[in-house]
């Protein structure tokens, strides 16, 4: 089994170099269910994981040109005090009202990414620091409230609030998520035990995932990007939704969402679009 946690540590490093996210939302159950790892230990090695891999999937988006880090600093700055407000809030809250408060934000974001602008605008050398402030500290809030790394929300903020184009979007969020991963991690060290040999090897494949992740965002049009990480946020939120409500009920929402993708998949390759309010008007092929 860790051989194959190691394995699949891979398709986390690709889903963090190529779309900027899903990092602790893949992390976890594959440390707790696949190597299995303890909540606690399984929630602080995922920590290790993602933030080094982030870091690495940074350095490698930034010789790209695809990190602002100003904003991406700002942004994580503004989103540590979010977050630390919103564990405060988390406490008064039941965890399985939160988690289903999550999903509903996870499905509305989605849905925002998917029905976004086909083409991005180009980004301005700066985002204004006011606004990166307040989108960090509302991420920040949301993440902190709900228990969730950040990423899913980061990327949609800087692409769709930040007007940033995709690959600068994830980009920045990875810097983001590095600062994130290291200030949770820096809590639980003290009272949790972490298997550094493991951690080091599912670290290990997960950043060479990420560098054929990154590799992979410079074949890939932003508009398409854009929608496939809308698809991946909806396809985690099927997953919340079985294990809080009823496996049933998130096996229906994923099958629905396969659907719907592939809905999505005809309106790109073949100009038949069967819900073109969802997923807007069909890609111009060339």
């Amino acid at each position: 089994m860790i051989a194959l946690a190691v394995a699949l540590a891979v398709l986390v490093g690709v889903s963090l170099g190529l779309l900027g996210g899903g990092g602790s939302i893949l992390t976890v159950p594959l440390l707790a269910y696949v190597a299995g790892m303890e909540a606690k230990q399984a929630i602080a090695t995922s920590l290790v994981v993602v933030g080094v891999t982030s870091a690495v999937s940074t350095l490698s988006h930034a010789r790209a040109g695809h990190v602002q880090w100003r904003s991406g600093l700002l942004f994580g700055a503004a989103g540590m005090v979010g977050a630390y407000l919103g564990g405060l809030v988390s406490y008064v809250i039941a965890g399985s009202v939160l988690l289903i408060a999550f999903t509903v934000v996870m499905v509305a974001t989605a849905i925002a990414m998917i029905k976004g602008r086909n083409a991005c605008e180009p980004a301005a050398r700066t985002m204004p620091i006011a606004k990166v402030l307040l989108m960090g500290l509302g991420v920040g809030l949301v993440t902190g409230t709900v228990g969730a790394g950040g990423g899913f929300l980061v990327v949609p903020a800087l692409a769709l609030l930040g007007g940033l184009p995709m690959p600068v979007a994830v980009g920045t969020s990875l810097l983001v998520i590095t600062m994130n991963s290291a200030a949770g991690l820096a809590g639980h060290l003290s009272t949790v035990p972490i298997d550094w040999t493991l951690a080091g090897a599912i670290t290990v494949a997960a950043v060479l995932g990420s560098l054929l992740g990154t590799r992979l965002t410079a074949h890939v049009d932003p508009a398409a990007m854009r929608r496939a990480f809308g698809w991946f946020v909806l396809l985690m939120a099927s997953l919340i939704l079985g294990q809080e409500l009823h496996p049933a009920v998130g096996l229906t929402a994923a099958g629905l969402t396969a659907l719907a993708g592939l809905g999505s998949l005809s309106c790109a390759r073949l100009g038949w679009c069967p819900l073109r309010w969802l997923f807007g008007p069909p890609a111009a092929t060339t």
